[in-house]
């Protein structure tokens, strides 16, 4: 299989070209409404359950062909379709091109919470609500080691030689350059999302704080040096840029924190429930929500935050990730309720494919181009990867 390293890495700032422009007082919004693509209903959506009202053979045919455009067979995905090719349905865990399934890596038991991939290192770790942490050879896709925490695994991430676990009540440290491992007692109930900028490791907790860690070269390298409460429910993401610090959280609020101070100085308000993932990128703001809404903000002068753009979804969204294609492309990676992670381009909110799943994907990760990677609610691990002409262009 062998899943291949390369040279470049991508951060939120090499999704190019959103073409939300601060103008003056002005901001330029129309790129994201052309090109839009029009919803397309379902037969039960235009016909109702009553077989009544159902049109005859090229209407129903076109209908199908509609659904099958969009929806993956459940027979399928179990492992046995009876229709074969002649199903409505697709038979794949994808729709879309530029991209390709490369590996599916099975062994966690439930629902992937992590996905981190170190700088120089050949190998994979995934965290999971089953109490594991697996290390995956990037060669082989094979797990080489299992590490059993005892505990549900809520957040992970990398920096640098560290990868850090975020668990209920301590966030343990590995070092995979020294195999030194340290735990950092302080969060109240589980942490479900971390983040690291300017020597400092931000972790939300369960009870709506975030925990601050200033690192150092002591013997102890990571101080405790603040508890950010501003938040009343979890904060369940977390995303730095500019010297600001931005938390989405349970109380359907995103917080912007100042770098420096470490104090909130301004609250966005704007989705009617849970904030689950935060991506800043080119000067804008995304979040969702499941009140199955993407927002785009932007800030005016003043810090003066405002929606400039709403996406909505026909379900809760849980997850965000933005990359570029192999053609340096924008594109929004986006998880929705209904097992599926849609493709958006940028500025156009134009859908490009879908990825499936048994479960909801609750995690999406930028790798090494041309790699990316999900990890669902089943404990499944997938390895996704940008496709290329064999002259290096785009296919």
């Amino acid at each position: 299989m062998g899943i291949r390293r390369a040279a470049r890495r991508y951060d939120d700032d090499s999704v190019e070209r959103l073409s939300v422009r601060h103008k003056g007082e002005a901001v330029n919004i129309n790129d994201y409404h052309r090109n839009a693509k029009p919803y397309h209903a379902t037969s039960e959506d235009l016909l109702g359950k009553s077989s009544s009202h159902r049109p005859k053979n090229s209407c129903v045919s076109t209908i199908k062909a509609r659904e099958k455009e969009n929806k993956v067979c459940k027979y399928w995905m179990s492992g046995y379709c009876a229709r074969g090719d002649k199903c409505w349905y697709l038979h794949s865990w994808y729709c879309g091109d530029g991209f390709t399934m490369l590996a599916k890596l099975e062994g966690h038991k439930k629902a992937v919470h992590g996905i981190a991939l170190p700088l120089e290192s050949e190998k994979l770790y995934s965290g999971s609500s089953d109490g594991t942490v697996r290390t995956w050879d990037c060669h082989s896709g094979k797990c080489v080691h299992l590490s059993n925490l005892g505990d549900e695994v809520g957040s992970l991430i990398s920096e640098g030689p560290w990868v850090f676990i975020g668990m209920k009540g301590v966030v343990k440290l590995w070092n995979i350059q020294t195999a030194d491992e340290l735990s950092l007692k302080g969060p109240v109930g589980q942490v479900y999302s971390m983040v690291v900028a300017n020597t400092m490791l931000f972790a939300g907790a369960q009870n709506g704080v975030i925990f601050a860690w200033k690192g150092s070269s002591e013997a102890n390298p990571f101080q405790l040096v603040a508890s950010m409460e501003a938040h009343s429910g979890a904060v369940l993401c977390l995303t730095v840029r500019e010297k600001k610090l931005y938390s989405g959280s349970v109380d359907h609020t995103i917080r912007v924190w100042d770098m420096d101070t470490l104090q909130c100085i301004k609250t966005l308000n704007g989705h009617e429930d849970a904030v689950m993932s935060l991506l800043y990128c080119n000067g804008c703001l995304f979040s969702c929500s499941l009140d199955c809404t993407i927002k785009v903000w932007f800030a005016t002068e003043g810090e003066n935050w405002e929606v400039i753009y709403t996406h909505k979804e026909e379900n809760g969204v849980l997850a965000l990730c933005g990359m570029n294609d192999a053609e340096t492309k924008p594109v929004l990676f986006c998880s929705c309720n209904d097992n599926t992670v849609r493709l958006y381009d940028l500025p156009s909110f134009t859908e490009r494919g879908r990825l499936y799943s048994k479960q909801e994907v609750r995690v999406i990760q930028r790798g090494p181009f041309p790699l990316f990677f999900t990890g669902d609610g089943n404990g499944l691990l997938t390895v996704w990867k940008w496709l290329q002409k064999p002259g290096g262009g785009a296919l």
